[in-house]
């Protein structure tokens, strides 16, 4: 994971955590870096991170970010070639990972609008994790899916040239 992905994941985190439901915006870890740690950097500065735009930072931005977000300073960089993501510690929120995963995955699918509001949604549910193995057992169980998307979005079917499911 490089540096732009961690800090937009701590942002989802972050939000999360604060009971907002969706990532904090870069202005809002501006604003309450401000109001939290004393100082902050500007959200010009935090794009051209997250961006890749700015490869680097300087000791005292990532000792400021680190603060903020409650991370070892350490965390803020590149990860090396070959690291595995299955080597960070247990007790990380699975949850929070999850959402940050799923607000990750709307972010890059912005140019989608229907995908990236399905993975919002899910992501804002309480247990998104629960939620996510309900969809695994749901599309396990023949037909029923194809069910449920005729009764939940009716017209998909027709907008998309096929004929309306067969009634039993």
């Amino acid at each position: 994971m490089n540096l732009g992905d961690k800090l937009r994941s701590l942002r989802a985190i972050e939000g999360s955590l604060r009971g907002m439901g969706r990532p904090m915006t870069q202005s809002e870890v501006v604003e309450a870096m401000k109001a939290e740690v004393g100082r902050g950097l500007s959200q010009a500065y935090l794009s051209q991170i997250e961006s890749g735009a700015r490869p680097h930072m300087t000791n005292t931005s990532r000792e400021l970010l680190a603060r903020f977000f409650r991370v070892f300073p350490g965390f803020l960089v590149d990860d090396p070639a070959g690291y595995s993501r299955e080597l960070q510690s247990v007790l990380r929120m699975e949850d929070a990972t999850i959402d940050s995963w799923l607000y990750g995955g709307a972010d890059q699918f912005a140019s989608d609008p229907e995908l990236e509001s399905a993975l919002q949604a899910i992501a804002e549910v309480k247990e998104s994790r629960g939620a996510l193995l309900l969809l695994g057992e749901i599309l396990r169980t023949p037909g029923l899916a194809e069910r449920l998307e005729e009764v939940l979005r009716p017209n998909v079917r027709e907008r998309a040239g096929q004929p309306p499911l067969s009634q039993n």
